[in-house]
């Protein structure tokens, strides 16, 4: 199915157009490729905002009719109008070219729905919250010191390809499961390096924005699976104040870097219950960084900071890491993984130094390409 007949099944099952089978049979695709369920996510926000937008429209047309009767029956002084459906016809007139050549090639949708939320929702998380992933510019820069082309470099990136993002993930499970944030994986392929500066293939088996959880497997004949993990993954709450820290891949080299801070607040950005509000220094590079406290277990990943407050971060729980997995176990193309992850407690010692030697190995540097 191509570009455009795919556009217009998602209009037609938007609409209401579809037989129950055909309904039936899109909707199992949508369940099993998260590309095509985002697509369906942001047509149908494109229509919501095109309808909120001729709302907007003839609300403002109908207060014109009225002001216009009252003008002419004396009793309303004009005053500056400042329209928000003004700015909006301002915006189409100006980019109406650009956003015509964009339909043309199949990108109108992406283009337009990106406008009208920037336009109608000026406050959401976006312009708050950053992601920790790195920025495609420092990537682009350390490929240019490389040679530009990864291939002419020593590197298990296919020949050809660019790097485009990347940040930090950690194993789930010592069978090669790694796992990092969605927002992470920009491109359609990706590679794993450790703190040693070794490279292993990796594939997606798994990603959901929604979450901002994915899943990479090492698939690497140089990959040596280790016995266990030398941490627990949580399951119950964390406790406010707790002492937690992070380990992760800011910078453009191989060092991994040690970050440490507390749990300031059981919920995240404006009350998500998905994820926790801790106060640490965060750089991009760490999103997907493990976050540990003093007891040898996980009890988050990193995914973003908050703009205007200084080391204020927010971390996914780790127990999403369960509703991962059972979503994983439910889906016929991934039930076979057998992704099993660590609840028992595991002894070790509580000096951070030795905790922190003894995680580093399990912790790599996520890096996407296309």
């Amino acid at each position: 199915m191509d570009d455009i007949q795919l556009q217009e099944a998602i209009e037609r099952y938007l609409t209401g157009e579809m037989s129950a089978e055909e309904r039936t049979q899109f909707e199992a695709i949508r369940k099993t490729t998260p590309e095509i369920d985002q697509m369906v996510v942001e047509h149908d926000m494109f229509l919501r905002e095109m309808e909120v937008y001729v709302n907007r429209k003839n609300f403002s047309k109908l207060n014109n009719q009225v002001f216009n009767q009252l003008l002419e029956a004396g009793t309303w002084t004009p005053v500056e109008e400042q329209s928000t459906s003004y700015k909006v016809i301002q915006l189409w007139s100006k980019y109406k070219k650009v956003t015509a050549i964009a339909a043309s090639v199949g990108g109108f949708i992406a283009l337009f729905t990106s406008a009208m939320v920037l336009f109608f929702f000026p406050s959401i998380n976006g312009n708050q919250i950053l992601e920790l992933s790195k920025a495609v510019e420092k990537i682009e820069q350390n490929q240019k010191a490389q040679g530009h082309l990864l291939n002419e470099v020593k590197t298990k990136v296919p020949e050809n390809a660019k790097l485009i993002s990347g940040g930090s993930g950690f194993l789930i499970d010592t069978k090669g499961f790694v796992i990092t944030n969605a927002h992470v994986l920009k491109g359609d392929g990706a590679i794993v390096v450790n703190s040693l500066g070794q490279e292993f293939k990796a594939t997606i088996v798994y990603s959901d924005k929604h979450s901002d959880l994915a899943l990479l497997k090492i698939e690497d004949t140089d990959y040596k699976q280790a016995k266990a993990l030398p941490f627990t993954i949580r399951k119950k709450s964390s406790d406010l104040g707790e002492d937690i820290f992070t380990l992760g891949f800011p910078r453009n080299d191989n060092d991994i870097v040690y970050g440490r801070g507390y749990l300031s607040a059981q919920t995240g950005f404006n009350g998500d219950s998905n994820t926790y509000q801790i106060q640490i220094s965060a750089n991009p590079g760490y999103s997907g960084a493990p976050v540990f406290n003093d007891k040898n277990e996980l009890v988050g990943i990193m995914s973003s900071r908050q703009k205007q407050a200084e080391g204020v971060a927010f971390a996914i729980k780790s127990d999403k890491l369960f509703d991962l997995v059972e979503t994983l176990e439910a889906n016929e193309l991934t039930k076979d993984l057998h992704v099993k992850l660590n609840k028992q407690k595991v002894k070790g010692t509580k000096d951070r130094k030795k905790q922190i030697n003894n995680f580093k190995n399990y912790i790599y540097s996520v890096r996407s390409f296309d």
